[in-house]
């Protein structure tokens, strides 16, 4: 694992825009696809709240196998979404699956130490979110401290269903070296933070303040930002490929175990 400099974050970033650049239609196609599933999936009583948050270290291998494909020239089809559940460590993906969910639980749990649980209340369904239930509540400083919670797991994590699924590692091994690898390269996922951070918010931010200006209609605006949104996150996706690769390296096949 190569220890990287800092800009090494941005230029994460401008890889994911190149590799969305090269297939947008059928990358959006594939992302379409996920969430119109994981719709389908919420609607499934009790377990489908639970199920997306099991499932995404299986399904972040569909996206990362669309960068393969694009990179080998390859064309991206929506059944890459069954890439994780083919692959012979499925069991493991799901098993890492329930520990993201229970960190995420835990993480929200303890935002209860500052807001009294009106962010656990919220996210659990108990209490609506709106504005009268933020206001004066502290939920602001409890979902950074859930964030701060996180943290660790999420660097565990990060790297964890590529190392089982192409490295063909434990359950162990690949959250130890996920851990370490992103820990390594904290300077980079720094300024890769805080640039997808930044993005996430002065773009909309413009667009729609350009488009209220320009309209005066906030239908219109909603109109151009929902694709805006889905773009960044496709591109988002496509970004998580090059942190891998520039680390680990580009992926080899591996056996069946």
């Amino acid at each position: 694992m190569e220890k990287l400099p800092a800009n090494v974050g941005w230029l994460w970033i401008k890889e994911g825009f190149a590799l969305f650049r090269k297939q947008p239609a059928e990358l959006s196609t594939l992302f379409l696809s996920y969430m119109f599933l994981m719709i389908v999936v919420g609607i499934i009583p009790l377990l489908g709240q639970l199920l997306p948050l099991l499932l995404v270290p299986v399904f972040s291998m569909a996206f990362m196998q669309a960068c393969v494909h694009i990179e080998e020239g390859k064309r991206v089809y929506p059944n890459l979404l069954l890439t994780g559940f083919r692959s012979p460590a499925f069991g493991r993906l799901v098993k890492l699956g329930g520990l993201y969910l229970a960190a995420a639980v835990i993480a929200v749990a303890a935002s209860s130490l500052i807001d009294g649980g009106v962010f656990w209340q919220a996210m659990t369904g108990q209490i609506a979110l709106d504005e009268k239930t933020v206001q004066g509540s502290g939920m602001s400083l409890a979902m950074l401290f859930a964030a701060a919670i996180f943290t660790p797991a999420g660097m565990a994590f990060w790297y964890a269903a590529p190392l089982m699924a192409w490295q063909n590692m434990s359950i162990g091994k690949a959250v130890f070296y996920s851990f370490f690898a992103v820990r390594r390269a904290g300077k980079a996922f720094l300024v890769y933070g805080i640039a997808w951070a930044v993005i996430g918010v002065l773009i909309p931010v413009t667009v729609s303040s350009v488009l209220v200006l320009l309209t005066g209609k906030i239908a219109i605006t909603m109109l151009v930002l929902l694709p805006l949104s889905i773009v960044m996150s496709i591109i988002m996706y496509c970004s998580f490929y090059p942190t891998y690769t520039h680390i680990f390296g580009r992926p080899e096949p591996v056996s069946a175990d």
